[in-house]
């Protein structure tokens, strides 16, 4: 029995994904709840229509998880602050011994490696400054510079 063309795709996305998780240590380390906790609560920060569009991004099993349990009537969460983030990232972290921020750096780390720069860009302009911050210091400048571009 030959595997359908769409799971062998989606194989070998979380192949590739893999190996960029690899190069972030502590989500290595850790295991996928980690990059579960910080995908589930960068959704719910998102406006509706953007939090489809960045799943839309993500490997197909990748985006299962990410849309596992979403209440879209729910969100967008009103976070204003850095810690009201980590927060709710440290709330889903319940079972490890990592800390929030690392946890979040590292996926935002893997997350501006994986996903189209336009749509991280799109992302992170949604953002307040405090958890802009988060993300890696290349793709913030880009997309500060990208958003000021479509203000004009």
């Amino acid at each position: 029995m030959s595997v359908p063309a769409t799971i062998s795709h989606a194989v070998q996305q979380m192949q590739v994904w893999a190996e960029i998780i690899m190069c972030v240590r502590r989500i290595c380390r850790r295991g996928r709840g980690l990059a579960v906790a910080v995908l589930h609560q960068l959704r719910d920060r998102l406006t509706l229509e953007e939090a489809i569009d960045f799943g839309a991004q993500l490997p197909l099993i990748v985006r299962g998880i990410y849309h596992e349990g979403w209440r879209p009537s729910k969100t967008p969460e009103k976070l204003r602050s850095r810690h009201e983030f980590l927060e709710g990232v440290s709330a889903k972290l319940a079972l490890h011994s990592v800390g929030a921020e690392p946890a979040t750096r590292d996926v935002f780390s893997l997350l501006a490696q994986a996903i189209d720069s336009g749509e991280i860009g799109d992302v992170i302009n949604q953002l307040p400054a405090g958890i802009k911050e988060l993300w890696p210091e290349g793709i913030r400048t880009w997309a500060s510079k990208r958003g000021m571009a479509r203000n004009r």
